[in-house]
Order: structure tokens, then sequence, then C-alpha cells
């Protein structure tokens, strides 16, 4: 029997939703309208989509919108004065640079300049530190919203077995933070684990963020496992023409879907999520700019 699709473009909808009720209570209750601003550098293809698309779900959901974009040889300290700006501008209560930056141009420097209150990536060391000793924190927004589908899902996460493949600071490392939040046993694996196979095989909750296409394969899937698959690879697609691609993820859909008690599908799982709790981190962090309590109802 073939798995549950879990539908991350449906989940995400309904939290953009809850985010445009959210931003209307704050405008209308308390005069407050949260601001994300995005800094884009170059002119990377993949970061222009991402980006535009960030502006336009920021301005659906009533929010005020920024975009600042500056040329690929632009001088490091130029970059760090607009964060720093935008750090001390009171309508901008969310700050993202998209990343990759430049090679010139120091990238943790940068993150670091940004206020941990107002870094909705959640990459800032204050929001990694809290996170990592159980604190509040603004949260990466990929593990976030696979998360948000994980309890979604199945409920109360205490006891299961979860298994991560990747350890990457953007998703891998806080991925596994939140399952120990929530009580799982939480192994994190990676491209040179022994018998990974086997690893894999274990998980009740199987988290696949390796970057490399396809690679968990269907007889690596526990029979009834939860598989969340993070991975984005594009792989040639001739069938299609020539020159084009198919998006497919870390694990082979074709196979785990046959395995797996539930599963997210590349494309329409995990990826729309992560521009939805984008804008949940901007109300947070605007409310808590304001001294209002977190909203309720945003993070399931």
């Amino acid at each position: 029997m073939a798995a549950d699709i879990i539908d991350g473009k449906a989940f995400a909808e309904g939290l953009r939703a809850r985010v445009a009720a959210e931003v209307t209570r704050l405008r209308d209750d308390h005069d407050l309208t949260p601001g994300l601003a995005v800094v884009l550098v170059g002119e990377d293809p993949a970061s222009q989509v991402y980006v535009r698309n960030k502006g336009k779900q920021t301005a659906e959901a009533g929010m005020a919108s920024f975009e600042h974009r500056l040329d690929a040889d632009v001088a490091e300290q130029e970059l760090l004065n607009l964060v720093t700006n935008l750090n001390n501008d009171a309508s901008v209560h969310g700050i993202l640079v998209q990343l990759p930056l430049p090679d010139h141009i120091d990238e943790a420097k940068v993150l670091g300049t940004i206020d941990a209150a107002k870094d909705v990536d959640g990459f800032h060391v204050v929001n990694v530190g809290r996170l990592n000793t159980g604190q509040s924190s603004l949260l990466p927004c990929t593990p976030m919203g696979a998360h948000m589908m994980l309890k979604d899902k199945l409920g109360d996460l205490s006891g299961l077995n979860a298994v991560i493949v990747g350890r990457s600071n953007i998703v891998g490392k806080p991925m596994a933070q939140l399952l120990l939040g929530s009580n799982c046993t939480v192994t994190i694996a990676h491209s040179r684990t022994r018998e990974l196979d086997q690893v894999c095989r274990s998980a009740d909750i199987l988290v696949a963020a390796v970057g490399r296409p396809e690679m968990i394969r269907g007889d690596w899937v526990k029979p009834g496992a939860t598989v969340i698959d993070v991975g984005i690879n594009r792989l040639p697609a001739p069938e299609k023409g020539e020159g084009k691609t198919r998006l497919v993820g870390d694990v082979a859909f074709d196979e785990a879907v046959e395995v797996a008690g539930a599963i997210t599908p590349v494309p329409g799982g995990v990826g729309p999520m992560t521009i939805a709790c984008l804008l949940v981190n901007t109300v947070i962090a605007a409310c808590r700019s304001a001294g209002l309590p977190d909203p309720e109802g945003l993070i399931p």
C-alpha cells in the first residue's frame, strides 16, 4: 500500500492564511505592520526567483516588504553598512540576506551583523545557541516547517526514533534539536556514516537533507516510517527536451512511497513551507519588538 503524501503546498497555504489573519489583527489592534527586508547580492537565477517569491508572499500576507539588490562585486563593508541600517530601522522586523554570497564576502560576518532579534532565518549564533539550550529563539525556516508537518501528521512524537541524514547548520543540526525537543531519540547520520542504509532503516522518522539526488533508496526505509525529504536537486530530463531538467529529492521517491507510511514529495513538500515559516518568524519578531506576546495558533 502506497504511503500517504504529505502535501506541503496545502499546509503552507493554510499557514500563510493564519499569518495574514494575524497581520490584520496586529495592524487593527496595535497599529503594527510586520516588515521583512530581503537583501540579494548578485544575480544568481535561483536566488532571484526565491527572492521574488518571498516579496510576493510577504505582500499577500499584508506585511511590509523591503527589497535591496546589490551588485555581485559590492564591497563587504557596504553590505555590512546596509545590514546595520536595517537593524536600526524600526519598520523592519525581519532581515534576510539571501545565501550564497559572493566569495569575497565573509558570510559568517554578515550573518553575525544581523540583529539576533531580527534574524528571521534563525542562523545567528545567538538564536542557534538558544535553540540548542532549549530556550525561545527564532528557528531556521526549513527545519521549522518540517517539524510542523511531522507534528501535524503524527501528533505526539515522544519516543520515536528519528534519523537525520545530513549535518548542515541550516537543516540537519537544527532539525535534530527540534526533534530532541519533541522527545524523539535522534541520530544524526551523513554521507560517511557506516552502514548508512541500516541506520536509516531503524528510523520511525527519516529526514533526508544530504544534498545527493535519490541517495536514500526504498529499501533503506523502515516499513511505515514517515519520510521528510528536504533535498532539492536537478537531474537531466532528456524526455522533456534538450537541456531540460527535473526536480528530485534526496530520496528515491518512487521506491520509498511503496514502503513508507507517509512521505513528502519533491517538489511540493518541504519547499513551500520555508517561505511560509519565514513569514511566521517575521510576525513573531514584530510582536516581540513591540513587547507583545508571541501570536497563538501560528505554530501548531
